[in-house]
C-alpha cells in the first residue's frame, strides 16, 4: 500500500467494475477529476472477456457489486493494493448538487485509503457553469469515433458551447462511446438515459432505441418514440429538429459515415440561418455521408477534425465578440 501513497496522482492506476453503463460514468468521471490513470471501466461479462487484463497493474479496484470468486482472481493477479467495493447509485451529471454529493463521498473515500487528503482541495463541481451561447450538432457513422475524438481533442470545453452528438452506433456498443470519446480530454460526453439540459463543456450523444427532442429552453427530452428510417438515430431528424429551435445559434457538423442520413431535410432548414459544415471526404473513413452534405451546396465549411474545431473556435469567438452578425454565412474553405 505504502507504494500507492508515495505515487503522483496521475501515476496511480484505477480499473473499475460496474454494471450499469450510468455508474460507470460516474466513476470514470470522478476517477479522471483526481488525475488518476483510469485502465478501464467495465462490466463483469467485459472484464471476463478480456483476459489481457490478468497481467495487467491494477493499483485500486473499485467494485460497484459485490466481491466474489471470480473478481478475487484478477485482483490478486493484478498485484493490486487496495480494494474498495460497494456504493450508492451515482445521481444524473444534471442533478448537479447530488451527483456532487456522491462524487465527494468517493473521493473521501479513496482520499482516506491513500492517505492523501489533499485529494479533497479538488474544486468541487460546478454547479453553476457558465452559459452556453451556441448549440454544435455533430451527425456521424462509420469511422465518426476516431473523427470526433479528434474533433473533441482539439476543442476546448470552456467555450460557450454545448455538443450533441448523433452516432449510428450499435445498440450493444453505444455505451462504449463516451469512454472512446472522453480519453484525454476534459469533455464531458454522456448517452442520454433521462431528459436533461445542454451544459457548457458537456457533450450529450443521442441514444439508439429511443427518440429525442430539442426544446427552446435548452430540455433535450427522452421520449418513448423509437426513430423513424434505415440509421438509429436520426441525424436528419435531430439536423431538423436543433435547427428549428436554435437558428442561427446552431453550428451543425457532419462526420465520416456510409449513407446520406443529414442530407434530407436540408432544403428545409436553409432560412433558419444556422451554419452547416462536413468533415472533408478525403480526411473520412468514410466519405459518402459528408459527400452528401457537400453535394447539397448549403456546406458552408469543410475541413479535417483538427480544421473544423480550429474553425469553430475562431467562429465562436467571433460571434461572442460580436465581430460578425449572427446572419453572416462562412465563406467556403
Amino acid at each position: 500500500m505504502s507504494n500507492v501513497i508515495d505515487k503522483d496522482n496521475k501515476d496511480i492506476r484505477v480499473l473499475v467494475i460496474a454494471e450499469h453503463q450510468h455508474q460507470r460514468l460516474a466513476f470514470t468521471d470522478t476517477v479522471r477529476s483526481l488525475g488518476f490513470m483510469l485502465i478501464d471501466c467495465l462490466s463483469r461479462q467485459q472484464l471476463q472477456d478480456k483476459s489481457k487484463l490478468y497481467g495487467v497493474q491494477v493499483d485500486i479496484w473499485l467494485i460497484d457489486g459485490d466481491y466474489d470468486d471470480s473478481i478475487a482472481s484478477f485482483i490478486m493477479a493484478s498485484q493490486s493494493s487496495a480494494v474498495l467495493v460497494g456504493f450508492s447509485p451515482a445521481p444524473y451529471l444534471n442533478e448537479m448538487q447530488h451527483y456532487a454529493k456522491w462524487q465527494r463521498k468517493l473521493k473521501r473515500k479513496l482520499a482516506k485509503l491513500l492517505n492523501k487528503p489533499a485529494l479533497l482541495d479538488n474544486p468541487p463541481i460546478d454547479n453553476n457553469p457558465a452559459p452556453w451561447r451556441y448549440v454544435v450538432f455533430l451527425g456521424a457513422s462509420m469511422g465518426g469515433p476516431h473523427a470526433v475524438k479528434t474533433f473533441l481533442d482539439n476543442l476546448s470545453p470552456t467555450l460557450p458551447i454545448c455538443i450533441l452528438l448523433a452516432h449510428h452506433f450499435n445498440q450493444n456498443m453505444i455505451e462504449t462511446l463516451p469512454r472512446i470519446l472522453n480519453r484525454h480530454n476534459d469533455w464531458r460526453c454522456q448517452v442520454i438515459t433521462t431528459t436533461q439540459r445542454l451544459r457548457t463543456g458537456h457533450c450529450l450523444i443521442a441514444p439508439i432505441d429511443r427518440q429525442i427532442i430539442c426544446d427552446s429552453d435548452g430540455r433535450v427530452i427522452l421520449t418513448e418514440q423509437t426513430w423513424s428510417g434505415e440509421y438509429k438515430p436520426g441525424i436528419g431528424q435531430l439536423l431538423q429538429n436543433t435547427s428549428d429551435v436554435y437558428g442561427s445559434d446552431l453550428v451543425s457538423i457532419i462526420f465520416s459515415g456510409m449513407g446520406k442520413d443529414g442530407a434530407q431535410y436540408i432544403d428545409l432548414i436553409q432560412d433558419n440561418n444556422s451554419q452547416l459544415w462536413a468533415q472533408n471526404p478525403s480526411t473520412s473513413v468514410c466519405p459518402s455521408q459528408p459527400q452528401a452534405i457537400i453535394d447539397s451546396g448549403h456546406c458552408q465549411f469543410i475541413g479535417s477534425p483538427e480544421l473544423l474545431a480550429q474553425k469553430l473556435t475562431n467562429y465562436i469567438s467571433e460571434m461572442t465578440a460580436g465581430i460578425i452578425s449572427p446572419s453572416f454565412t462562412v465563406s467556403d474553405v
